[in-house]
């Protein structure tokens, strides 16, 4: 019995939808076609502004530009994440999380983190030259791997 009311009501919910859709139409066509708007001013009434360089030039501040990095400093700054010009030893461990998950392949965490970060540790050490526990930027580059070289493309493109 409920499908019967619910259907029933269904058929007079579109047939009000649709008496409503067709008086709009029925309206609008009713209206007619609007009258052509008014013909456009000449061309010659109409004055833009000119403007100079110098006009331009002093609108606003200049535009920001990216400083170019070397390979070194990119690299520098993917440790140094409060860009203090020193890397301390939080910041050099910071990264090594994702790098331990990398290298527990099975997953039965038997590489403990102590023992894997003791070798990130020595490695810290051994470029830290002036024994601050921070790393600058040339002690850094004497301390770090080189960077791989991109192969070159087997396209001329």
């Amino acid at each position: 019995m409920s499908r019967i009311l619910l259907g029933a009501l269904g058929v007079l919910v579109i047939f009000g939808v649709g008496l409503f859709w067709l008086q709009g139409r029925a309206q609008v066509e009713a209206a007619g076609v609007p009258p052509p708007a008014a013909a456009p001013a000449a061309q010659s009434e109409i004055a833009l502004p000119l403007a100079t360089a110098a006009d331009l030039a002093a609108r606003g501040p200049a535009l920001p530009s990216a400083t170019e990095l070397s390979k070194e400093q990119q690299r520098f700054f993917r440790y140094d994440r409060n860009r203090d010009w020193r890397i301390s030893r939080n910041e050099m461990l910071s990264t090594r999380a994702a790098a331990f998950r990398k290298l527990d392949v099975d997953g039965n965490n038997l590489l403990t983190f102590e023992e894997w970060a003791v070798a990130t540790v020595k490695r810290f050490e051994a470029a830290d030259a002036n024994r601050d526990a921070e790393l600058t930027l040339p002690e850094f580059s004497a301390g770090m791997p080189a960077a791989k070289p991109k192969p070159k493309p087997r396209c001329a493109c």
